[in-house]
């Protein structure tokens, strides 16, 4: 397996063994369950990161893309102010793409929390902006 292939939550017939997806379409799996992606630069506009963020209910979950090889991906209450770097966090995963997307992929959409649901959290954008990312 290359390090451009994940392996996905989807199994293959009869449930044994995880189908192999390339990275693509480990993303585009993200963007069919609702991740909306945002691309952090510095000063220069140069991209630091690919960012995917997903809220849902009382949760949001982030896929941060430095490297194929340095992937963190977090899922944390709706309540945290800043996703980027959380103060709390209820399940967390990073290393390579490959492991970490097949690790997202495999998460419930539902947990246990008490709160109420999340409408959406801000992304720190370029230059000291931020964007709304609404709760789908």
């Amino acid at each position: 397996m290359s390090s451009n292939d994940i392996l996905g939550s989807h199994r293959s017939p009869g449930g044994t063994a995880p189908v192999v997806l390339d990275i693509e379409t480990g993303l585009q799996e993200l963007i069919a369950r609702g991740y909306q992606f945002v691309h952090p630069a510095d000063e220069r506009g140069e991209v630091l990161a690919v960012v995917g963020v997903r809220v849902h209910d009382d949760l949001v979950d982030v896929v941060r893309l430095n490297a194929e090889d340095d992937v963190v991906a977090l899922r944390m209450p709706g309540s945290e102010e800043n996703i980027l770097d959380p103060e709390t966090w209820l399940w967390r995963s990073e290393g390579e793409a490959a492991k970490v997307l097949a690790e997202v992929l495999a998460l419930p959409d539902q947990q246990d929390l008490a709160g109420t649901h999340a409408k959406g959290c801000w992304v720190p954008g370029r230059g000291g902006t931020s964007k709304w990312l609404a709760a789908r």
